[in-house]
C-alpha cells in the first residue's frame, strides 16, 4: 500500500513542491513548525532511514543539503535544522526547519499559513534551489 508521501509524489494528493529530481522530492510541510518547513523524501518507499542503502542515504543528504541552502536564501532564520524522526509516516523523510529559536524545533508548536503563503514560499524556495 502506498504511503501518503508516495501519493504526493505521484500527484494524487496536492502539495507545495519545492524541488525534485529522479530520486527525491521536496515539499512544504502543511502543518509546519515554522514558515518554510520542508520535507524531503526518497521517491522509492523505505520505512526507516538506516534501511536505505549507503548510496541512497548519501544522495538523500546531498539533495537535502541543496534544499536547505535554498531555504536559507528564502526564509529569514538563524539556521536550518534537520531532523529525521519518521514515526508518523512509514516512509523516510527529512524535516528541514528554518530556526529562529529552539521553539521552532519542537513539534508541539505549529504555524498557520494560508494557501497563498504556502504557494509564495514554495515558489521562492524553488527559485533558490540550484
Amino acid at each position: 500500500m502506498s504511503t501518503i508521501f508516495t501519493k504526493i509524489i505521484q500527484g494524487k494528493i496536492p502539495s507545495y513542491k519545492v524541488a525534485e529530481n529522479d530520486d527525491y522530492f521536496a515539499f512544504l510541510d502543511i502543518n509546519p513548525n515554522a514558515k518554510g518547513h520542508t520535507l524531503v523524501v526518497p521517491k522509492k518507499e523505505e520505512n526507516k532511514l538506516f534501511d536505505l542503502d549507503e548510496i541512497s542515504y548519501l544522495n538523500l543528504m546531498q539533495f537535502s543539503y541543496r534544499v536547505a541552502k535554498a531555504i536559507e536564501k528564502t526564509v529569514p532564520c538563524e539556521r536550518v535544522g534537520l531532523t529525521v524522526i519518521g514515526l508518523e509516516v512509514p516512509h523516510v523523510h527529512v524535516h528541514l526547519i528554518p530556526l529562529r529559536s529552539m521553539a521552532d524545533a519542537t513539534f508541539g508548536k505549529k504555524q498557520k499559513l494560508s494557501d497563498a503563503e504556502f504557494k509564495a514560499i514554495a515558489e521562492e524556495i524553488t527559485k533558490n534551489f540550484v
